[in-house]
């Protein structure tokens, strides 16, 4: 799994998320290191937030046509 967050997946960044929240809650971390952990875990909210808008955005690019059919108004990879 990837150590830098802003290259991970929304799937790796949720992973490590859970891992971050796990160890939080046993409560059985050092201070310093619980420090550590919530930065980390900030930050790979803010992942999982700025992948969750990006697929947001690609599914908004999507109308009904006059028909009721989905139709793409503008390319979903731009």
């Amino acid at each position: 799994m990837a150590d830098d967050v802003n290259e991970m997946t929304f799937e790796q960044a949720i992973a490590a998320l859970e891992q971050v929240v796990g160890q939080l809650e046993r409560g059985d971390v050092a201070l310093d290191d619980s420090i550590a952990l919530y930065e980390r875990g900030a930050a790979l909210r803010a992942r999982c937030q700025s992948e969750l808008k990006r697929a947001e955005e690609k599914v908004a690019k999507l109308t009904l046509d006059a028909d009721g059919n989905a139709a793409a108004t503008a390319p979903l990879d731009g």
